[in-house]
């Protein structure tokens, strides 16, 4: 079983707000409060521990959530698309959660709190992309374990994101880098499928995201059955139809379930976006296609930015003190006892 709370925010923010106090029994734990909507009239609540959190950050917020003209706010959503920096990006620059556990860490790091009435998803600021590939979960088991689990969830991002780009790479234009054997094999599985690797993998990537889609939609007792039935039925069925290959189903499948191991959703879904116009490039050029891509999206990342805070905090730049918490997850007394968002002059003037 992983160990974790189980608790979890209810759309009543004065409960919401009780559940953090429950956690930071702190009078440095201060609560902003303003409402939005001209119409709605939803109240929010802005929340930060004094000394952890920069000064300049709170006003910034509160700056962005006064600046939004409105006339109803239904879900914590409709804010994070007013007050993110890049809203053309697909990546998520505002970290949404509704677990109190998570939102008490991050108020402890110095990061704001965005609690909004009506929905149990609360908003934390700034947010970095090695935070959407952390899990609460690893500070909850032994360190060993928790850093191995970390390191594998970093592989199948990456997996996630190039595996039917690099088999669509690999076939079309590099035979030469796979053995003479299995090269055979794969050749032998496509000698009667009628489509290039490139549309064969749009293809199937496609009907993987609509099973999956359609699995959230549906009831819960039959989602998970209807995905997985599904693809094994559909993927079978085109196999035997000679529609696509065994290698690219299998292909497909593995990058499936790598997805499946990014912690926020919102993140995932931006790997699957991505993974399209990665696929045409590859189709294209093959592994020149897929190095422009990749570096474009490094490009892009490395321009990001939350609440005034690098995108690629802890790595650009580089931060090696936060590594212990970043590609690896260090017992607990040798992880930093500062808050990692605060300023200088902060830091100071708590320790006075």
């Amino acid at each position: 079983m992983v160990r974790g709370s189980r608790e979890g925010f209810t759309e009543l923010i004065g409960l919401n707000r009780l559940l953090v106090r429950r956690r930071l029994k702190s009078p440095r734990l201060k609560t902003l409060s303003l409402k939005l909507g001209s119409l709605s009239q939803t109240q929010i609540n802005v929340m930060y521990v004094e000394g952890n959190a920069d000064r300049e950050l709170v006003q910034e917020v509160m700056s962005r959530l006064n600046r939004i003209r409105t006339d109803i706010v239904t879900e914590s959503n409709s804010l994070e698309e007013w007050i993110e920096d890049h809203p053309f990006s697909p990546f998520p620059q505002v970290q949404s959660t509704e677990r109190p556990d998570v939102v008490s860490a991050a108020l402890y790091e110095g990061r704001v709190a965005i609690l909004v009435d009506g929905t149990p998803f609360t908003l934390l600021v700034p947010a970095t992309h090695i935070a959407f590939l952390q899990s609460p979960e690893d500070y909850n088991q032994r360190f060993l374990i928790s850093t191995a689990i970390r390191w594998l969830r970093y592989l199948f991002y990456i997996i996630s994101l190039v595996a039917p780009s690099t088999y669509v790479a690999v076939i079309s234009y590099h035979q030469e880098m796979v053995p003479i054997s299995l090269l055979m094999r794969i050749a032998s599985t496509r000698e009667e499928i009628p489509f290039p690797a490139f549309f064969e993998a749009f293809i199937m990537e496609i009907i993987f995201e609509a099973l999956r889609e359609a699995g959230l939609r549906l009831p819960k007792q039959i989602g998970s059955a209807v995905s997985i039935v599904g693809a094994l039925v559909i993927g079978q069925a085109a196999i035997q139809a000679g529609l696509v290959s065994a290698p690219m189903v299998m292909v497909v499948a593995i990058t499936g379930i790598a997805s499946f191991m990014v912690p926020q959703y919102a993140t995932g879904a931006a790997i699957r976006l991505l993974r399209f116009p990665i696929m045409i490039l590859s189709g294209l050029l093959g592994f020149l296609g897929l190095m422009i891509g990749l570096m474009l999206i490094l490009t892009h990342l490395c321009a990001l930015h939350s609440f005034g805070h690098p995108y690629l905090q802890s790595i650009a730049p580089i931060r090696y003190r936060e590594w212990k918490d970043v590609f690896l997850r260090a017992p607990s007394p040798y992880l930093h006892q500062e808050a990692v968002y605060a300023t200088l002059q902060d830091k100071q003037s708590k320790r006075n």
